[in-house]
């Protein structure tokens, strides 16, 4: 094939249209890649280290055996079979169905395109970036591929970059979707620790991470990426559970998470937990104090969270009392608009560490980071790249984040101030929009489309969350 995982993601992608006659979506041909191409790996690993992962009679050689509607035949049997397991491999194979009505066609695309590589003699990083890059290209495709479970990997490695994850800690993600957080943090830890001890690398390797994702797909998604990537193998058991996080606390702490909880709508009940500051339907707050709830003492956290969660009232004001009280809130990036696949997301990142009991605050100076005033982004014509957060990671000062300085977009606010504001608004924002005031020099007819798109969209959105929780039941 090549060495350059870009063009193995095209030819991947190209293979597609094969099958896009038969109304398969980007989303559901990335799926059957999925199951074929982690049946063929299995069968290239028995050939080079003896090691069966598939039991015999469901394996990747019983399906080159067989052609047309017994192919298929065998092809239905076999994702039922693996999908009965509790190891990664039934995480992969997890409610698997096939989706290609063809048998000619599915018959090719095992045949002529993927027994015609060794994956295996693909080293992991180009693999696991040419399945990564497969994940993005669907993205992509908006509402049919699987934008809603995808955080933007700039944003990632520039989070990773200033968590600084370590080779000992245990990095949790309550909704992890396709694993983008786990990837980066595995990432940067490989490069700023380049010699691990046996203990540090089987540690990485198997046990450093775990994720909960309520659905199936991106649950699969993650476990084959994260088994591209060398981690975890096909007879561990999955660090992925397929469950609502929210659903009761595990009994589990963690050094670090890291997480992008879904927007949306809210929950149809509330979650009541003793663990919890305040009872709501906001699934967005809820996830915020179930962070909390996970991580050790002295932990810390990177969460996504939308506009909401910093200035809505009543849970939302005791919420963020007990955050500010509890925690080291130290940190608050105002992400810009046009960054994520789905629309209308107003969203920022708050950074804290879990602290021990006491009766002042822990939360000391809050500082923000504006990236999101007199920015335009948009996510084909101008994405954002990870150069457009170089200067928050400069200003973050992760090395050493109790010697900042304030400038333009960087500015402190002390825990008085913070208290001081309605309801405890962490809404902070000092910057003039220069689109207001420079009528002769706004931003070019589509990227101001595109803002007006992006506000209506997230006031539908925030309208329909309120709708929901006024309609659920009691």
């Amino acid at each position: 094939m090549t060495s350059d995982p870009k063009a193995m993601v095209q030819k991947l992608w190209d293979f597609c249209d094969l099958l896009r006659d038969d109304g398969l979506s980007y989303g559901d041909y990335l799926e059957q890649l999925t199951y074929l191409l982690f049946l063929k790996m299995a069968d290239e690993q028995e050939e080079m280290l003896g090691e069966r992962v598939v039991p015999i009679g469901y394996d990747w050689a019983t399906l080159l055996n067989r052609s047309g509607e017994q192919l298929e035949a065998q092809y239905d049997r076999t994702l039922a079979k693996l999908g009965s397991y509790d190891d990664m491999l039934g995480e992969v194979f997890r409610k698997a169905r096939n989706r290609v009505q063809n048998p000619a066609k599915l018959e090719r695309l095992i045949k002529e395109f993927i027994d015609q590589h060794e994956w295996m003699s693909y080293d992991a990083d180009l693999k696991g970036d040419a399945y990564e890059g497969l994940i993005e290209r669907t993205a992509q495709e908006g509402a049919r591929g699987a934008g809603q479970y995808f955080t933007p990997r700039a944003l990632i490695s520039a989070i990773v970059d200033v968590m600084l994850p370590g080779p000992e800690d245990r990095i949790c993600d309550p909704a992890c979707g396709t694993g983008g957080f786990f990837l980066g943090a595995y990432q940067s830890i490989v490069e700023r620790f380049p010699i691990l001890s046996s203990e540090q690398s089987a540690h990485l390797r198997s046990g450093a991470f775990t994720g909960w994702e309520i659905a199936d797909l991106p649950a699969r998604l993650c476990a084959m990426n994260l088994l591209l990537h060398g981690i975890e193998s096909p007879e561990s058991d999955s660090p992925i559970n397929v469950d609502d996080a929210l659903r009761d606390d595990p009994g589990e702490r963690f050094d670090m998470v890291l997480t992008n909880p879904p927007f949306g709508k809210a929950a149809s009940d509330a979650y009541v937990r003793d663990d919890f500051w305040a009872t709501t339907r906001n699934k967005q707050l809820n996830f915020v104090q179930h962070v909390v709830s996970l991580l050790k003492i002295g932990g810390t956290a990177a969460v996504v969270v939308p506009d909401n969660v910093l200035f809505e009232a009543d849970a939302g004001e005791t919420i963020r009392r007990r955050l500010l009280h509890d925690c080291d809130v130290h940190t608050l990036l105002r992400l810009p608009t046009g960054i994520f696949y789905a629309q209308g997301v107003k969203a920022n990142v708050l950074f804290f560490r879990r602290r021990e009991g006491a009766e002042q605050a822990w939360t000391k100076e809050l500082w923000v980071y504006d990236l999101r005033t007199n920015k335009h982004f948009t996510l084909k014509q101008n994405p954002l790249t990870r150069a457009d957060l170089d200067d928050f990671v400069a200003c973050y000062n992760p090395t050493n984040r109790h010697q900042r300085q304030e400038s333009k977009r960087f500015k402190r606010y002390s825990y008085d101030e913070l208290n001081a504001r309605d309801k405890v608004s962490l809404d902070l924002f000092w910057l003039r929009d220069e689109g207001l005031e420079d009528i002769d020099n706004l931003p070019a007819p589509a990227v101001l489309a595109a803002e007006i798109a992006e506000d209506l969209q997230s006031a539908l959105t925030e309208i329909q969350a309120l709708a929901d929780g006024l309609t659920a039941p009691d």
